[in-house]
């Protein structure tokens, strides 16, 4: 049955009931034989009345406030309204929060993401922005929000790429803040908002801007001995030249092919450690051994014209590659001899520090770096003096082939220099790389008698 029809009989019942109860209590007394009924059913649909207003009015009150304690409760119409109501409004808030929490969610991806994100409506006006895109344009995610877009972002690029509506291609600016180079691609969707992206092309451009350095640098240095290879290969063909002439020409040619032979020799190496996995941990070189050949390379390579010094402490293995680790302390032991004058000093230093870290030292009294240089010194072809470099032989590479050796290894370069007093390079191994072997006496002896 209906509530309609329940109410309605509800209503006639207590009428009835009042009619009863007016004729019991007045009779037929009065000028008028019914006024005892008409009485008793008025007073009874009277009370029936405002006992429901009353339900009534409460529910309205519940209604007009915050729905948190729960609706008021009672048998009937508005008992059952306010169960109703109450359901409908606790499902309604549940599925508003499940949909809070995917549009969290959502939005916490997004925050996660590496580039940066804009969402602007249809007046270009901000409605929300992650952190990196924060980062990028110099805004404040809760400060700039509902700010129109082109007054908080000034670049003209981007100004007159936002005005031109074709969002083919992105445009490429400086952040406004000047401390990183912007790739900004804008997406339409939906009634006239926009999305913006922003990407961090800084390194990007770096590399690019290396990468055309590293070719043209390597042209140059190929073109010169090529150049003066071709010059004495025309000279040798159309002049007459003497024995003694001849001779000198081909040393010269020698020599120009040899440092073509480094120069790809290098880059060859450089090439390798790049593209090659890091250097086993498993892989134990005892440094008493490698050393002892790198000294006698350097005495060698000096051939009196310096007092070379080696100070070694025996009895250490090293986790790594040996070839990689030979060529990184001979581009020093090397570096050291080319720029040391005569007469001058050099020391060798393997010792172990009291982390257990593992540490080789090259120093020089030789000519020394300018500090401005010190930073760049491991980047591929950089020469403090272009000219000297070349004259002694360098290829421009060997500090690079340092540098990446070490980092092979978990380990670090550290330079420090000064002009006219000497330089100092130190390779510094981690303490998992380096462990301590026994020796017997007749070993230490003789490595002892080996310097």
């Amino acid at each position: 049955m209906s509530w309609w029809l329940l109410r309605t009989l509800a209503a006639a019942l207590a009428a009835l009931a009042g009619a009863l109860l007016g004729q019991w209590l007045l009779g037929g007394t009065g000028p008028l034989p019914h006024t005892g009924p008409a009485l008793g059913a008025g007073l009874a649909v009277t009370v029936l009345v405002a006992v429901d207003s009353l339900k009534g009015r409460r529910l309205m009150r519940w209604l007009r406030g915050s729905q948190e304690a729960p609706a008021p409760r009672g048998r009937g119409y508005w008992g059952e309204m306010g169960y109703r109501i109450e359901r409908v409004l606790r499902l309604r808030e549940r599925e508003l929060e499940r949909e809070r929490g995917r549009l969290e969610q959502f939005l916490s991806g997004i925050e996660a993401s590496p580039n940066g994100v804009l969402m602007l409506d249809a007046n270009d006006q901000i409605d929300w922005c992650n952190s990196v895109a924060a980062d990028h344009f110099g805004l404040d995610p809760v400060r700039d929000r509902r700010q129109r877009v082109t007054n908080l972002i000034r670049s003209p690029a981007f100004v007159s790429h936002l005005q031109a509506g074709r969002f083919e291609q992105p445009v490429v600016l400086a952040s406004p803040l000047g401390r990183a180079t912007l790739s900004v691609l804008v997406r339409p969707y939906g009634e006239g908002a926009k999305l913006v992206l922003s990407q961090d092309i800084t390194e990007h451009e770096r590399a690019d801007g290396m990468r055309r350095d590293f070719v043209a640098n390597v042209s140059h240095e190929i073109r010169t001995p090529l150049t003066v290879l071709s010059g004495f290969v025309e000279s040798m063909a159309s002049l007459p030249l003497s024995e003694a002439e001849r001779q000198r020409v081909l040393q010269l040619m020698r020599q120009q092919t040899e440092r073509m032979q480094t120069l790809v020799g290098d880059l060859l190496t450089l090439a390798q450690l790049e593209g090659s996995p890091r250097p086993a941990p498993d892989r134990w070189t005892a440094m008493d051994t490698l050393l002892q050949r790198l000294h006698a390379d350097a005495v060698s390579l000096s051939a009196g014209r310096h007092v070379i010094r080696f100070e070694v402490e025996p009895g250490y293995e090293v986790a790594g590659n040996p070839s990689e680790l030979a060529s990184a302390i001979t581009n020093l032991v090397t570096n050291a001899v080319r720029y040391t004058p005569e007469e001058g000093r050099i020391e060798l230093a393997w010792r172990v520090r009291p982390d257990q870290s593992g540490e080789l030292e090259v120093r020089d009294t030789g000519i020394g770096i300018a500090r401005e240089h010190i930073p760049r010194l491991t980047e591929r072809f950089y020469r403090v003096d272009g000219s000297r470099s070349r004259e002694t032989g360098g290829t421009g590479l060997g500090l690079s082939i340092v540098k990446h050796v070490v980092q092979r290894h978990g380990g670090e370069l550290v330079v420090e220099s000064e002009l006219g007093r000497g330089s100092c390079f130190r390779l510094l191994l981690p303490a998992p790389r380096v462990r301590r072997v026994r020796q017997s006496a007749d070993q230490r002896a003789s490595f002892a008698s080996e310097f």
